[in-house]
């Protein structure tokens, strides 16, 4: 299990989990401090609080200690309206082109799968990324409509 967290420049974030592992309250709020080190690392003079960010309401992303991280660090939290899965941009821009990329292709350990999904998403150019925040936008003002 993979957490990918992008914006319409690129991938900011590739958090690789163990085998088995179950994503709780202190394991998403782990991911969330990464997300802020690789955004402080990756680009620099971005500023951190100017932020906007989409996530579905599952549990860990609702519990009070996720939600106070990020109160913490003055993020925006866009709202996301229950059962509205065409909402998550990697599920209908990014997780098809990599699911079509890996397809037909063996990996004998974990690291292979690991390494090639990395430079698959470290490949793509900004403007295939920008497409899908395009798309996000759009599906939003449906929903709000």
């Amino acid at each position: 299990m993979t957490t990918v967290i992008w914006d319409r420049k690129g991938i900011l974030l590739v958090d690789f989990m163990p085998q088995k592992t179950t994503i709780n309250s202190d394991r998403y709020c782990n991911s969330l401090r990464k997300l802020i080190r690789a955004i402080q690392n990756h680009q620099r003079g971005r500023l951190i609080k100017g932020v906007m960010l989409l996530h579905d309401n599952t549990r860990p992303q609702v519990y009070p200690q996720t939600q106070d991280l990020l109160k913490g660090f003055r993020w925006t939290v866009i709202p996301h309206p229950p059962y509205s899965p065409d909402l998550a941009p990697s599920d209908y821009h990014l997780f098809p082109k990599l699911k079509e990329h890996l397809g037909g292709q063996r990996f004998w350990t974990d690291d292979e799968v690991k390494e090639e999904v990395t430079c698959f998403l470290n490949r793509l150019v900004a403007e295939f990324y920008d497409m899908g925040i395009q798309k996000l936008e759009y599906r939003l003002q449906k929903c709000l409509d």
